[in-house]
């Protein structure tokens, strides 16, 4: 492959790879109001994906929605915005870090705002369908406002 060659598939694996974990971030604000299921997160995940988060982790794509709803019902409303993408692809596999900021707005009106800044390390890998996530793990950087009970043992 020429060097131009090379370099027109690395920034499409880049795009890709970018597009790609921005649908994931807004399914965490979206999964019961899209009615996102395991088989949308195989467009995003690979089948024995491991995701680990502050609140708990989870293996394989099978049950992830169901995951991710029972998170998102804590809250009146969550908003997460994530970026820069750095993207290091070697072949078939990528490693990407992601910014991410988090506003979790409590049940109660009155209970304000849970925030959290962080980032993701996650890898990826290029399959038959296009790139799949197969690991994420989101570390806590730091929190602002009252975090729930059923938050007490997490890693913040």
């Amino acid at each position: 492959m020429s060097g131009h060659c090379m370099a027109t598939r690395d920034a499409a694996d880049r795009a890709e790879l970018r597009e790609l974990f921005d649908r994931y971030v807004v399914a965490l604000d979206s999964v019961a109001e899209r009615d996102l299921d395991d088989d949308w997160f195989r467009t995003v995940f690979t089948e024995d994906v491991e995701l680990s988060f502050p609140i708990g982790s989870h293996h394989g794509v099978a049950g992830y929605a169901a995951f991710q709803r029972t998170a998102r019902a804590w809250w009146r409303a969550t908003h997460h915005i994530s970026g820069p993408h750095a993207v290091d692809v070697e072949g078939d596999e990528a490693r990407l870090r992601v910014h991410q900021l988090a506003t979790h707005v409590h049940l109660a009106a009155d209970a304000g705002l849970f925030e959290v800044g962080g980032h993701y390390e996650a890898r990826a890998l290029r399959t038959a369908d296009g790139w799949r996530l197969a690991r994420i793990v989101f570390h806590v950087d730091w929190t602002r406002g009252r975090r729930l009970a059923a938050f007490a043992d997490a890693r913040f």
